[in-house]
């Protein structure tokens, strides 16, 4: 489903308590009232932030994987709710989910050739189900139609590959009795916080080191409702090198922009899909194309951020063939291209009309979209650069700099590479664009920052 049915769906389910998971909360919620956001601490990262963060932000590119009982509707991972299919129906599914030997194994191989550096699975979304062994519920993998930890078999997977673990945890369940009761029933509260915080224990003592917890939509309850505070502590005691998402009403290590690429303070990582749904939907065939999907990555490093990519898998667990032919051609780019991602900073060069662009200190890469002929022009550099170079061959690139105009010369008609063609330029300092286009978006966004826009009525 589309962000704004989501959003308009939370509205509507927590309209009566004032809640909702907001624009940065969810996979997926509205925007907070504005009477919740005095409540919410100022936005600090917890302990140890800056040794436990570092990883991440040179993995830059990592897997999302939505995977459950709704998977084989499919009609997307919101079905239960959108279609108000009783628990008593929509349960029986799990005695019929039955995922082929070891699929995980395929996701995880896909994402190390897909250029990837990390994943993260849902181990149960909203729908309840768990696909992992918990000694709290018996709607779970081990004691369903799987008979298996599915977790399990993923963690191993991804281990196998080389790739970091990030376990999805749904706050929000529509199975468990007190999920929807616990906001005005302090016996269901009571009982709903601990089945949650005992389960997120499960899942950070029974699987060895894992590396990120990806919080989901924290309704009905509030920070101090779900005793945040609490559980963060408790994940890092239990995980001391983790990192935790921004969707618990904490700040958390980074936020998460979902469908979007929004910059925001601090660390970030945006969520997207590979067509329009997070769960295997069959009819759904708006796929992005690879060139789509580098530009996104790109976008994503050029602004200091992350991009983490979502497949769907069928409901036995295979990959749809659309999401294996275009991370596979995303990752033949990267191949070549890995240098000008991996690792990457937040680049002070950002504008033009036919490029994206990332940085390693001095290192200035552009990723040229739209190959113009036998000259790429970046307009507002102020100092001349040392060296150029075509990423993917080493093949030298002349160049000019004239005012603050840089321009690469003498290039081949075509494009040498496919979707994007990097060229690389190396400085005496950083490289620092002031074009007029710059100058426009900062006149701009100060006018906004005297006069900001007025809320919708």
């Amino acid at each position: 489903m589309s962000d704004i049915s989501r959003r308009g769906y939370l509205k509507a389910l927590t309209a009566g308590a004032g809640l909702a998971a907001a624009a940065a909360t969810g996979c997926s919620g509205p925007e907070k009232p504005k009477e919740q956001v005095a409540a919410i601490p100022a936005p600090q990262p917890p302990p140890d932030h800056e040794r436990r963060i570092q990883w991440w932000r040179e993995a830059k590119f990592g897997m999302f994987i939505h995977w459950g009982l709704y998977s084989q509707l499919g009609r997307q991972e919101w079905v239960m709710s959108l279609e108000d299919i009783p628990v008593q129906e929509y349960e029986k599914l799990a005695k019929t989910f039955k995922p082929k030997p070891e699929p995980a194994r395929a996701w995880a191989k896909l994402a190390k050739q897909a250029g990837m550096k990390y994943m993260v699975m849902t181990t149960k979304h909203h729908e309840g189900f768990c696909n992992f062994d918990s000694k709290l519920t018996d709607y779970c993998a081990t004691k369903q139609g799987p008979g298996r930890d599915l977790v399990k078999e993923y963690v191993e997977a991804a281990r196998a590959e080389g790739l970091r673990v990030g376990f999805y945890y749904s706050l929000m369940d529509w199975h468990h009795p007190d999920g929807m009761k616990a906001k005005d029933d302090p016996e269901a509260r009571r009982r709903f916080v601990d089945y949650i915080h005992g389960q997120i224990r499960e899942l950070l003592t029974n699987y060895g080191k894992i590396d990120i917890l990806w919080y989901d939509v924290a309704v009905p309850l509030d920070a101090a409702g779900w005793e945040s505070e609490k559980m963060n502590q408790m994940v890092l005691q239990l995980q001391p090198d983790i990192i935790v998402n921004n969707r618990n009403w904490l700040p958390g290590d980074f936020s998460t922009p979902e469908q979007n690429i929004q910059a925001t303070k601090g660390d970030w990582e945006s969520c997207m899909t590979l067509n329009d749904s997070w769960g295997y939907t069959a009819a759904d065939g708006n796929w992005k194309t690879p060139s789509r999907v580098v530009r996104n990555l790109v976008q994503c490093c050029q602004d200091g951020g992350n991009y983490l990519l979502n497949i769907g898998p069928m409901p036995d667990g295979s990959i749809p063939e659309p999401s294996v032919k275009i991370l596979t051609a995303v990752g033949k780019w990267l191949q070549k291209n890995s240098e000008a991602i991996h690792g990457t900073q937040k680049s002070r060069v950002n504008f033009s009309n036919v490029a994206g662009f990332t940085r390693k200190g001095n290192t200035l890469y552009s990723h040229v979209y739209f190959w113009p002929g036998n000259k790429v022009t970046i307009g507002g550099i102020q100092t001349p650069p040392k060296s150029a170079k075509m990423l993917a061959t080493g093949k030298e690139v002349k160049f000019t700099h004239s005012g603050t105009q840089l321009t690469f010369t003498d290039l081949p008609a075509k494009a040498p590479d496919d979707p994007v063609t990097v060229i690389v330029a190396e400085f005496d300092a950083e490289p620092v664009q002031r074009s007029l286009a710059v100058r426009v978006v900062d006149i701009i966004n100060e006018i906004e920052r005297r006069h900001p826009p007025a809320p919708p009525a």
